[in-house]
């Protein structure tokens, strides 16, 4: 009979095996379905929304291109940065462990103030920070950060690209013009994806 320790570690380890699995498949279906399905929005759990959307980040950091200068060096990590804690509880940091974007590896940073934002390469902002949200676009106004949220009219409010839900469909409006402002450049591949552009974004 095996020790308990070596159980559990086992355990430990199958369960972040179905995780990283679970991850990958919603990750394929953000890639190939834009509105992706959650089984039903009265039912789905918060957990499976968010699991759902942190496939979407992953892949749109695939499709955005950033300017010299907006890393520090060659070996910089592609930092994701929520503000105000954690609204994935945990499944932005497990879904993107050891993944890549490109040569780059990845990190994820959960912020508590704006004075490391300028630091990050895409920032999300969640619905518990909507009060906030406009402050927190404007402190990164003009800098190459892309930034994705989920507040009502987060697109037309001045934000890159906005979560919003159609029927039992997760979906995202792109503001074209405020990626241009930041200097990055956007898939023409992924705009066509997004239910809804905003002005124009030079695309590749």
């Amino acid at each position: 009979m095996e020790p308990a320790t070596t159980r559990k570690r086992r355990t430990g380890s199958l369960r972040a095996a179905h995780h990283r699995g679970q991850f990958c498949v919603l990750a394929l279906a953000a890639l190939l379905f834009p509105a992706a399905v959650i089984p039903s929005w009265a039912q789905a759990s918060p957990s499976e929304e968010y699991q759902i959307k942190a496939a979407f980040l992953f892949h749109f950091a695939q499709f955005v291109e950033w300017p010299e200068g907006a890393f520090k060096d060659g070996n910089s990590a592609l930092t994701y940065c929520t503000v105000g804690g954690d609204p994935f509880r945990g499944a932005l940091d497990d879904g993107l462990r050891a993944k890549v974007i490109g040569e780059r590896g990845i990190r994820v940073e959960h912020l508590k103030q704006l004075d490391a934002v300028h630091d990050c390469q895409i920032v999300f902002i969640g619905a518990a920070q909507s009060k906030n949200a406009a402050s927190i676009l404007a402190s990164v106004k003009g800098d190459p950060v892309l930034t994705v949220g989920e507040t009502p009219h987060f697109a037309e409010d001045g934000g890159m690209i906005g979560f919003c839900l159609e029927g039992n469909k997760i979906r995202f409006e792109i503001n074209a013009g405020a990626v241009s402002a930041a200097k990055l450049k956007m898939s023409a591949r992924l705009l066509t994806l997004a239910k809804t552009v905003i002005g124009t974004a030079g695309g590749n």
